[in-house]
């Protein structure tokens, strides 16, 4: 028997809707589907699309959400400090956690988190709840995180050390 391959992405679906055009002759169905994908190390995206059936829909998003991946620096299993961002009405607040505090998260926040391989983090969505807007908050916020400090011993020790 051939084995499964690990796939190189893990995947969340966060929503998955039933949207309709009207047109002269009636309801158009469609579906959209929003979803986060991320490896776990430190890298993490989000895509939505639309397709005529859910799998063609989800497929569509994963396609996207590849497109639209960044990478975040990690500090150990949490963030460097706190952030606070806004995109549209949606606002997310992020906060490193201690080692073992786990995930404090609600809904696309936790997934986005998990994904990036975020161990140890504390937050608070506040404003749209929309999954979403919520979820792309979620990625501005970790994108204006700044790199972790090195105390400046360790930085004399490793430039001696490379002359």
């Amino acid at each position: 028997m051939a084995r499964r391959e690990k796939p190189e992405f893990d995947q969340k679906l966060l929503n998955l809707a039933r949207v309709t055009r009207v047109v002269k002759g009636g309801r158009r169905f469609r579906f959209r589907a929003t979803l986060v994908i991320g490896n776990r190390k430190g890298k993490v995206g989000v895509g939505v699309a639309k397709g005529s059936d859910v799998s063609d829909a989800i497929q569509k998003a994963f396609n996207d959400a590849k497109k639209n991946m960044v990478t975040i620096e990690l500090s150990g299993s949490t963030i460097s400090h706190d952030v606070l961002a806004k995109l549209g009405s949606a606002r997310v607040l992020l906060k490193p956690a201690s080692e073992g505090r786990g995930i404090i998260a609600g809904g696309a926040v936790r997934s986005v988190v998990n994904l990036l391989g975020v161990k140890d983090i504390v937050s608070k969505s506040l404003g749209a709840s929309n999954p979403l807007n919520v979820a792309r908050v979620t990625i501005k916020a970790l994108l204006m995180l700044k790199a972790p400090r090195v105390p400046k011993a360790v930085k004399e020790v490793k430039e001696e050390k490379v002359a």
